[in-house]
């Protein structure tokens, strides 16, 4: 026999593999695990069984010609999980790059599309191999056609042929239904006859020969209680072998011919291979999965003189920086790929040159670079303004998938397939103190790699944008709003330095009286920033409940303490003490580090590209975190001034922008009412659940649903409830369970984004920026739970995200075409900071929340507070 068929059970090797592998997913979050045991199953086929025909046969539906006859035939099986189902086109897809035949039959299973299939190859003289999970299929085995039933894992198989059956069970393949409807099948939920098991059917059949005969048989069989199990389960057996019989002339609309094997197409296994992450398989087609001949003949031209035949339209550029922190980083020198020639300028030869700040200049010499806000500001403080960048593979690379690592070129190349290719910048220039400059050969070589690495990767980090819906959001926001982050980094924020040093000396001050406090309330000195002296103190001398241990002792962590502070005055000292410490530490004696000597100002870095919900954050100082609700931090804000004599500092607030978004995207229609009408949203929220009058809520019921509305926000449980109202998780629940019959448009969100989450992968904002959930179908109850909270939450604050991103371009357009003096200088959560001559004032306080209050147009009102003074305090 020439020729060969191999017949798969599409179903049953795609749920062997879903079980066997543990959750795999690529990195846009899709599960891959059964892919892959597929897939090295497939492999594995062709490679020992070398088919010339194949073809792998799927379930069509839930129902099937066999449920006419059994209505629960198959019944109380489990729902296929979402991580498996999300799968299957995956599969057929990779059926179809393989070359391989997949058939469905509606109101047939895929048992019945291979047993007629098989039976027609028989005929035709061909051999037969059967792969399948399920040992139904065993009614097949024949001299010409072999069952291989899958074991443990995905690669282990039986071999059954007639002789195999016959040494395995002693019976024929023909009486394989015959055992089916003596013992039935859980899995099918096939009946067969109440107490037989495969032991006694077999039994059975070995001296009967099928279940007609056992059941004219019945008084030759030895046992009361057997013959009368057989007796009232006649018509039961006897309908569970016809369920269990494969159908052999099933309608089949394939031919043999159409089974016909003719290998793969490799350019499209290499492609899906790639987006579903499978470098092994990938290695195996023998592709460098790390590897790219075009690149490694990469010499770059170093230029002494730069002349305007070198530099051309959409190139890729890299700005090679010396220090980490580009707002006082050397640059090193420019790393140039072009259409057919790389260079590399070193600094002087570059800067110096007329031609090359020209062309760094002209908008209408496109650019591609990694990091625009970088290059743009390290340029900037050497008096050249960067123009005409139509690409950032940073802010492509964040927006595609916020929760890879992006934080250089080799990072992100790494993600297409590329590792290996481009050494990260820390490889190249080290880090810290160990930091140096390589030598030009080196330095060149690494900054051309990176442009050539930009270049290579444009169009398909655009193309999976434009997939995504995400153009827009790249193109028309981020992008721009790059540009607009660079400048008021730049601007800095001016700082009072005398202040600084005054608030330095009260804070001292304070802190040496709660020293001596502490000491007379200890009975002795010790050193309060010792946890170890700190817990011998509190735990052995005071006596108090030790909650928590470590390996190194008594836990003095602050929710420790926080626990502890009803049961010694000490404990609220210490808590005190060290809110004052950290004050004097991190922000005092931290902010006069950063202050630059040049401009006395703090030129903070925003990071655009770090938060997975879109939210700006900002470090070296992190201007965003100073602790506002401790008076003494409060007043830190009073050392953030004006540059000018005469000009005041002004401040724009969305308020409740997370909360008003939650209306929007829920369409709940009491919160759509209570903003449309300005009403207090805590108290309208008291009202609702508490079922009281506006004058009957009491300043609690407030303060709990105002918990509540924010918890909504923040991706609610019970437990984070409990722990901010200090009430029991039960309490919280019931809190819980009555604010959402309040507000069923909420409730109806919730479900609905946590459905569509495990359905797609991923949420999305009003912008159509993503967040990738692959722990929304774990099996971990903890990692679930927070993917689904997750799942609530990002889109509400992804789009508040997006509504001040929006609103900070618009703003800055809006300055800029009324040629007004005032400057934009600090995003900080939901609020804009501005420095103005006291003279705009009066105009900012119509322009900015105007055009903050339209930055995008949601079913209920935007609103922004303003105020201003002679410092951010005041402007509070």
């Amino acid at each position: 026999m020439t020729k060969k068929l191999v017949l798969v059970d599409g179903n049953s090797i795609a749920y062997r593999a879903f079980f066997a592998l543990p959750l795999l997913s690529n990195d846009k979050g899709i599960h891959t695990n059964a892919i892959y045991g597929f897939t090295t199953i497939l492999t594995r086929i062709l490679e020992e069984e070398k088919p010339t025909h194949m073809l792998v046969a799927f379930d069509a539906g839930k129902t099937t010609f066999r449920h006419k006859t059994f209505t629960e035939y198959k019944g109380g099986r489990q729902k296929t999980p979402p991580e498996l189902s999300e799968q299957f086109s995956f599969i057929r897809e990779l059926l179809d790059v393989y070359g391989i035949s997949r058939y469905e039959l509606t109101n047939y299973e895929a048992d019945d599309i291979i047993g007629t299939l098989s039976l027609i190859a028989e005929k035709e003289d061909f051999e037969v191999k059967v792969i399948t999970g399920d040992k139904d299929l065993l009614q097949l085995v024949s001299p010409k056609t072999t069952v291989a039933i899958t074991k443990k894992g995905i690669t282990e198989v039986d071999a059954f042929t007639p002789e195999k059956m016959d040494e395995t069970y002693g019976i024929s393949s023909n009486q394989i239904i015959d055992m089916k409807g003596l013992m039935g099948d859980k899995s099918d939920n096939i009946p067969g006859v109440e107490g037989i098991g495969e032991k006694t059917a077999l039994k059975l059949l070995k001296e009967f020969g099928s279940v007609e005969e056992v059941l004219n048989s019945i008084d030759q069989i030895s046992g009361k209680k057997m013959k009368e199990r057989l007796e009232e389960n006649k018509e039961t057996a006897l309908m569970s072998k016809e369920l269990a019989t494969i159908m052999r002339d099933s309608p089949i609309e394939i031919s043999l011919a159409e089974t016909e094997y003719k290998g793969y197409d490799k350019e499209k296994l290499v492609a899906l291979y790639k987006e579903l992450g499978f470098k092994s398989m990938l290695e195996k087609l023998d592709v460098e999965v790390t590897e790219s001949a075009e690149l490694q003949e990469i010499h770059p031209t170093v230029l002494k003189e730069v002349k305007e035949e070198h530099l051309e339209e959409n190139v890729a550029l890299t700005v090679e920086l010396f220090d980490e922190n580009y707002h006082h980083g050397d640059i090193l020198g420019f790393g140039l790929v072009g259409e057919k020639e790389s260079y590399y300028i070193d600094r002087d030869t570059a800067l110096q040159s007329e031609v090359f700040v020209k062309w760094l200049e002209d908008e209408s010499k496109k650019k591609a670079v990694f990091d625009i806000k970088r290059a743009a500001v390290a340029l900037k403080w050497n008096h050249v303004e960067l123009r005409g960048v139509d690409f950032d593979l940073l802010i492509a690379a964040y927006l595609i998938d916020p929760a890879q690592s992006h934080e250089d070129v080799a990072a992100v190349a790494k993600l297409k397939g590329y590792g290996g290719q481009v050494q990260g910048d820390e490889e190249v220039y080290g880090k810290g103190a160990k930091r140096a400059v390589p030598n030009e050969e080196s330095l060149a070589e690494h900054a051309v790699r990176k442009a050539f690495m930009i270049k290579t990767l444009k169009e398909p980090f655009l193309k999976d944008l434009e997939e995504n819906n995400q153009l827009s959001l790249f193109k028309d926001l981020e992008m721009p709003l790059a540009l607009v982050l660079g400048e008021m980094e730049v601007q800095g924020v001016h700082m009072d330095m005398n202040r600084l040093e005054e608030m330095g000396k009260e804070i001292g001050e304070r802190l040496s009286e709660y020293e001596k406090n502490i000491y007379a309330l200890a009975g002795e000195e010790f050193n309060i920033n010792s946890p170890k002296q700190l817990g011998v103190i509190l735990f052995e001398n005071l006596g108090l409940p030790p909650i928590k241990k470590t390996k190194t002792g008594y836990s003095t962590s602050a929710d420790v303490l926080e626990k502890l502070a009803s049961k010694h005055e000490i404990v609220s000292e210490i808590l005190q003490y060290r809110q004052l410490g950290k004050l004097q530490s991190t922000y005092i004696e931290g902010l006069k580090k950063v202050v630059y000597k040049e401009t006395n100002k703090v030129h903070t870095r925003f990071n655009q590209t770090l938060t997975q919900t879109g939210r700006l954050s900002s470090t070296d100082p992190n201007l965003q975190n100073i602790p506002i609700r401790l008076e003494e931090g409060k007043k830190i804000r009073q050392a953030f001034v004006p540059s000018h004599e005469g000009w005041m500092i002004f401040a724009a607030d969305y308020s409740q922008i997370e909360l008003r978004v939650l209306a929007h995207i829920a369409q709940d229609e009491k919160l759509i009412n209570a903003f449309k009408h300005d009403l207090d949203i805590h108290t309208q929220t008291a009202m609702d659940v508490f079922k009281v009058e506006r004058n009957e809520v009491t300043d609690n019921m407030r303060r709990q649903a105002k918990a509540v509305n924010f918890g909504i926000v923040y991706g609610i449980s019970d437990y984070g409830l409990s722990q901010s109202l200090n009430i029991s998780r039960k309490e919280a629940q019931e809190f819980i369970d009555r604010y959402l019959e309040s507000f069923p448009g909420v409730q109806a969100y919730m479900d609905n984004i946590i459905q569509d989450a495990k359905e797609a992968g991923y949420v999305t904002t009003l912008l159509h920026r993503r967040r990738y959930l692959p722990e929304l179908t774990s099996r971990n109850f903890n990692l679930r739970s927070f993917a689904e909270r997750t799942a609530m939450n990002t889109p509400i604050q992804g789009s508040a995200a997006d509504i001040i991103k929006k609103a900070m371009l618009e703003v800055q357009k809006r300055l800029k075409e009324e040629e007004l003096e005032a400057k934009l200088l600090l995003q900080v959560h939901d609020e804009l900071i501005f420095e103005a001559p006291t003279s705009e004032i009066e105009k900012l306080q119509k322009l900015v929340p105007e055009v903050m209050e339209h930055a995008i147009e949601l079913s209920v009102p935007l609103k922004v507070d303003h105020a201003y003074g002679e410092t951010w305090f005041d402007a509070k």
